[in-house]
């Protein structure tokens, strides 16, 4: 049997069960498609850590708007399969393959101008993961799924007033009981920040840098005694930082 080669880049691509962040909301209003993001153009992982796309993903669109938002304001990522939603009617692995077990986080990194700064260089601290939940064994893709693509967050009360950049992140672990094949996916969000607090964070990651493909939440076996991605009901603790305390 032959096959043409769009075919076979058509059947490469439905192969494909990643995802992309590509819009943002504030208190449930969406700033629209890739609006304020700097998002890949394409929903491949990540799968080097020590690559400059672990910072805001592989190079794709950019934005000059900057997304208003207060302390305390509900934040959501929105993950589709490919850039607009399902890449076809009836797409399962839309948002993305619910193989794809793994915690959704966030970060946020101050800057001068949130639409022109660079990534590279960047203090990065981390304010949102959303990772295992030992009781319903059920992750924070688990959730995002459910939420039809949605993850949420919400912004810290302490955080200071200024300009950042919003890195959003989902790590998948069902490949990553082998060393480089743990999948990373990332955009970032330009964002404004109004309020008073007052937040200066002590300590700070870099990325790349903040991950090391050997750490205890990269390389991993999620999968228990039974075949389950359910960690063998251990707790699992992501990699990078903790979760700032205001």
């Amino acid at each position: 049997m032959k096959f043409s080669l769009g075919a076979v880049v058509a059947f490469c691509a439905a192969a494909q069960a990643h995802c992309i962040f590509q819009q943002m909301s504030v208190n449930g209003k969406s700033a629209g498609l890739l609006k304020g993001l700097r998002a890949p153009n394409n929903n491949n992982p990540v799968q080097d850590v020590n690559s400059n796309n672990m910072v805001c993903g592989q190079p794709g669109s950019t934005s000059q708007d900057v997304i208003d938002v207060a302390p305390g304001d509900k934040i959501g990522a929105l993950w589709q399969h490919v850039i607009g939603g399902a890449q076809f009617q009836g797409d399962r692995d839309n948002p993305i393959a619910h193989s794809h077990k793994g915690p959704v986080m966030a970060y946020l990194a101050k800057v001068d101008n949130a639409a022109s700064a660079a990534q590279q260089g960047l203090k990065w601290f981390k304010i949102a993961d959303d990772g295992f939940d030992t009781g319903s064994k059920t992750w924070g893709v688990d959730r995002m799924i459910q939420n039809q693509g949605w993850s949420y967050f919400t912004m810290p009360a302490c955080i200071a007033p200024g300009q950042y950049l919003l890195r959003v992140e989902i790590l998948a672990l069902h490949s990553a009981k082998n060393q480089g094949q743990a999948q990373f996916y990332q955009s970032c969000a330009q964002v404004r920040v109004s309020g008073s607090g007052s937040f200066a964070p002590s300590q700070t990651v870099s990325f790349p840098g903040a991950y090391r493909a050997n750490d205890p939440g990269i390389l991993i076996n999620i999968y228990g005694p039974m075949g389950q991605p359910d960690n063998g009901g251990k707790q699992y603790k992501s990699p990078g930082p903790d979760v700032i305390q205001c």
